[in-house]
């Protein structure tokens, strides 16, 4: 009677465990993302906009005093869209990582697809954010930028993926063979 009443006690014990090993485990594959998500929707109030950013065009100004004028307002164009190209690579390739170990079977195997339309659909309300930050312009542009920055990334860790893959196949054949 007593070790019948132990083990019950016990064995939901062990299952609370797991089901918090595993909230564990989720929290650190979706909290960078959630994180990343925050710091791109706060950068995208006035925090960021062109009139903060220009700070740079000061140095670069300090750097070479006799600059052109055209020639610091492209490097402040190019300084704000490879922004957008990196912010929204280290999105997808946050989504990424968090999605192809999923438990969800729909989200491991179509894990490209789905952080790169993830990407390209937090890129759009971006730009829709932005629309409405007096200091801030949207475009459709910047979107477009943000969703190939977003490819790039994805494309990048699929082949790096695809490259090691054969590499876990001879892995696991070799620790089948052993068992």
């Amino acid at each position: 009677m007593i070790v019948e009443k132990m083990r019950s006690q016990i064995i939901p014990l062990h299952q609370n465990s797991r089901q918090v090993r595993s909230a564990s485990s989720r929290f650190w594959r979706y909290g960078p993302l959630v994180l990343w998500a925050v710091l791109i929707f706060i950068g995208s109030g006035d925090v960021l906009s062109g009139s903060h950013t220009s700070i740079l065009l000061r140095a670069i100004r300090w750097l070479f005093p006799n600059v052109r004028d055209e020639s610091l307002a492209v490097f402040h164009l190019l300084v704000r869209k490879a922004g957008h190209l990196t912010e929204y690579g280290i999105l997808a390739t946050l989504a990424a990582r968090a999605f192809r170990p999923s438990s969800h079977d729909l989200l491991r195997r179509h894990w490209f697809w789905i952080s790169w339309l993830l990407a390209i659909a937090y890129a759009l309300t971006d730009e829709f954010h932005q629309s409405f930050v007096p200091s801030r312009t949207a475009s459709i542009y910047d979107s477009l930028i943000d969703s190939a920055g977003a490819l790039i990334a994805l494309t990048i860790i699929w082949l790096r993926w695809r490259k090691s893959e054969p590499h876990r196949k001879r892995a696991s054949a070799g620790t089948q063979q052993v068992s």
